[in-house]
């Protein structure tokens, strides 16, 4: 079967670059020395999407990936992702409509947990993804339990993400809290933690997490790579 082109739905800059450099990066392990599937990247402003969820404006985030979904669409893509957790709580409002099916994040997130046998999962993310549908819903097809963080943790981490991740600040006292949080939810029973924040694995993987680390970035670029390759997500 030929190689699909991917289309990556852009949010903010440095989730969308750290997926599509994975995508890059890990295709010479299916197709060889240099070698990548096809890939098209489209961004709305991301002071368009900040603002519809401080708005808690779903459909109107929903109409910003759907302008994204047809510009790929028109360029070629078979198929979409999108290296944003949060935005995800749009996707029943933009698959009606949409010109190319996509994959879910949380979806292959769950997926992995599962094939992992991990059983009781931490979840890190800014406030909207924590305190919404996405990976509760997804986590709960699969049998899987999951931890939230506290109020204050989930104060500290969405300021760390919107405020230093999403522009390209990595400071050291941001990751200590994170481990911070981590070990809390290790002390509590979790086995794994979701980084379920595209940009949060710039900071926190295996080499630095209390748990093992569920990178939803990657994982998401990995599927997007066997959708390609062999017509499979997951």
């Amino acid at each position: 079967m030929p190689i699909q082109h991917i289309g990556i739905v852009a949010c903010s800059a440095e989730g969308a670059a750290l997926c599509y450099r994975t995508i890059c990066a890990e295709g010479v392990q299916w197709l060889g020395a240099h070698a990548h599937p096809e890939v098209s990247l489209h961004s709305c402003s991301f002071a368009d999407y900040a603002d519809r969820l401080d708005r808690k404006d779903i459909e109107g985030i929903a109409e910003l990936m759907l302008e994204s979904a047809r510009k790929l669409a028109n360029a070629g893509a078979d198929f979409l992702i999108c290296p944003d957790n949060t935005i995800h709580e749009s996707l029943p409002f933009v698959l009606p409509r949409s010109p190319r099916p996509w994959l879910h994040i949380a979806e292959v997130v769950a997926a992995e947990a599962t094939r992992q046998g991990f059983r009781l999962l931490g979840l890190t993310g800014t406030r909207w993804l924590v305190e919404g549908p996405v990976y509760p819903e997804k986590l709960k097809e699969r049998g899987l339990n999951f931890l939230l963080p506290t109020a204050s943790e989930r104060d500290d981490i969405h300021r760390i993400i919107m405020d230093e991740l999403v522009a390209g600040v990595f400071k050291p006292e941001s990751i200590a809290r994170f481990q911070a949080v981590i070990a809390r939810m290790k002390n509590e029973g979790c086995d794994a933690v979701v980084l379920g924040c595209t940009e949060i694995p710039l900071i926190i993987d295996d080499s630095n997490s209390p748990l093992p680390t569920l990178d939803s970035t990657r994982l998401l670029a990995r599927a997007a790579l066997r959708r390609a390759v062999q017509g499979r997500s997951t």
